[in-house]
């Protein structure tokens, strides 16, 4: 077993790292990057080279090249910018090329081409643009570009993966080597022990308090990159971000927190999220304290993350969905071609005639209309009646297809061999389902379970965006039309991992289920 484990986990990780290559290499591949242009108000204003180099800094930013200018690799090779070498380099990229020149005659900028050539750069100069009228139009340029190759994005992107928290995070000559700490100290806010350091991005790298899960982590992060749709904010912190409002509570405030007896006051921030920020000021320290550095406090908010929005509804819709479906299943099972069996089928054949859109349509309909129950997440003015049919919408369907599946399985298990020598033994009809055919039955369905509990946390796209719920199902889709390469390549190793991890927990499960599964060598 130890052996099938380790194997299975090592060519899961082969496979997350190739799944995760062949995205990138269809996004930063075989996409044309000029498609993330289309509808850029902004890049159709331009003319000229000035199109061209907003082109490239877009580029850059979504993940395609790496790019320079001569102008900013020269501001860091020169320290006095009123020098007349500086200003002659810089003119040099504004003269116009006479026939047969490639690059401007300056050394500057001649150092600039050979270094960047060397380093696999294509190099371009862009000479100002004139109208008719002789006047310019956009300036000159002489600009770096490069191709990422692959396997250099896989290595970044798997090499960042897990990064690590240290007392040198913090790039601040005011703060001393001598003052830098990762230590344990005792929490005023939850009063117990906390994991603090001084000179780390995070004040608080362990604590505890009152909020699943009670014991958060700030020292590691896993980096699955960064999302442009969301303001360049880091994909986990996406998904774990609460998403109802802002939540006023009473707590102390930093500056107060060493007095004797600290006053409490009423506030929407949470002391426990600050990070380090070189620059303060009197607002900031009237809050924090004079000369705390470790500010940027988030804030409280209310409601479930992202991510536990879309596992509530998801693991509520699984667990209704077994609790209904397999009895039914059962019962349409030992009542083949009866009434029961025949309302069974009616109601399988409705789920899968109907588009599921329509479906979920239909329902929202009768929810609102016949029970009252609010359409829109945001409408609800009971948050948890916002939960509901979201719920049912995922879990009516899913009940149709396991009333489906454990019928055919039981049917097809009556006419095996074992069951006529159960009937000869005179067993009852009853112990036969029950003991035999039901358990065997299952072991078709046993496999799937992890996949149907970890499915919960990537969401549901059309039932989340008909409800407008605030979850994870939409969240690719989202990606893609807005060409988020980042967030495309983040959720994409999301989804193999958890998919990976629900089928190695499929079969461990089925080991202990059916004693005749086994995963050492030289058995079936």
């Amino acid at each position: 077993m130890r052996k099938y484990i380790l194997k299975r986990i090592l060519f899961s990780l082969f496979s997350l790292v190739v799944v995760t290559g062949a995205v990138m290499f269809l996004i930063y591949g075989a996409m044309d990057k000029s498609m993330i242009l289309s509808g850029d108000s902004a890049y159709s204003k331009r003319t000229g080279n000035d199109k061209t180099i907003y082109a490239y800094a877009k580029y850059q930013e979504y993940g395609y090249i790496y790019y320079t200018t001569f102008s900013s690799w020269l501001s860091n090779e020169v320290e006095d910018k009123t020098s007349q070498e500086y200003a002659d380099a810089l003119s040099a990229v504004q003269a116009n090329k006479a026939e047969g020149q490639e690059f401007p005659d300056n050394d500057y900028c001649n150092t600039f081409v050979t270094l960047y050539q060397k380093s696999g750069y294509t190099v371009e100069w862009l000479p100002p643009v004139y109208n008719r009228k002789g006047v310019q139009i956009s300036s000159g340029y002489l600009v770096a570009t490069k191709d990422k190759n692959l396997f250099v994005r896989l290595g970044e992107f798997f090499g960042h993966l897990i990064t690590f928290e240290t007392i040198h995070d913090v790039e601040d000559e005011n703060l001393p080597e001598s003052e830098r700490y990762i230590r344990w100290e005792w929490d005023p806010y939850s009063n117990m022990p906390a994991l603090v350091g001084n000179g780390t991005t995070h004040r608080y790298l362990i604590y505890f308090d009152n909020k699943f899960p009670f014991i958060h982590f700030n020292f590691f992060h896993i980096n699955l990159g960064k999302s442009r749709s969301y303001s360049g904010t880091e994909m986990v912190d996406l998904l774990t971000a609460r998403t109802g409002a802002p939540l006023t509570e009473e707590t102390i405030l930093p500056k107060d927190i060493y007095e004797e007896n600290p006053p409490t006051t009423d506030s929407n921030l949470d002391f426990h999220t600050v990070t380090y920020s070189p620059l303060i000021s009197s607002m900031t320290e009237s809050i924090y304290g004079e000369g705390n550095h470790y500010i940027n406090a988030t804030q409280n908010l209310s409601g479930f993350t992202r991510i536990g929005n879309s596992f509530v509804i998801g693991i509520l819709a699984t667990i209704i969905s077994y609790i209904i479906g397999l009895p039914i299943g059962i019962w349409m099972a030992r009542k083949k071609n009866k009434l029961p069996d025949k309302i069974g089928n009616l109601y399988i054949i409705f789920l899968m005639s109907v588009p599921s859109l329509a479906y979920i349509f239909m329902f929202a309909a009768l929810g609102v209309n016949v029970f009252k129950l609010p359409y829109k997440w945001d409408l609800a003015a009971i948050p948890v009646l916002a939960f509901i049919m979201p719920i049912l919408s995922l879990a009516l369907p899913a009940i149709g297809g396991l009333m489906r599946w454990i019928r055919r399985y039981m049917i097809d298990q009556e006419n095996a061999d074992y069951v006529k020598f159960a009937r000869s033994q005179g067993l009852t009809e009853r112990e036969i389902f029950s003991k035999h055919i039901f358990r065997n039955a299952m072991i078709y369905l046993v496999h799937g379970i992890p996949m149907d509990i970890l499915t919960c946390l990537v969401g549901a796209m059309i039932t989340e965006r008909v409800y407008g719920v605030p979850g994870v199902g939409g969240m690719l889709t989202s990606a893609i039309s807005s060409s988020d390469n980042g967030l495309i390549v983040g959720m994409t190793v999301f989804y193999t991992a958890l998919s990976i991890l629900a089928l190695l927990l499929g079969d461990l499960l089925l080991a202990k289920y059916d004693p005749r599964v086994s995963f050492t060598d030289g058995k079936a």
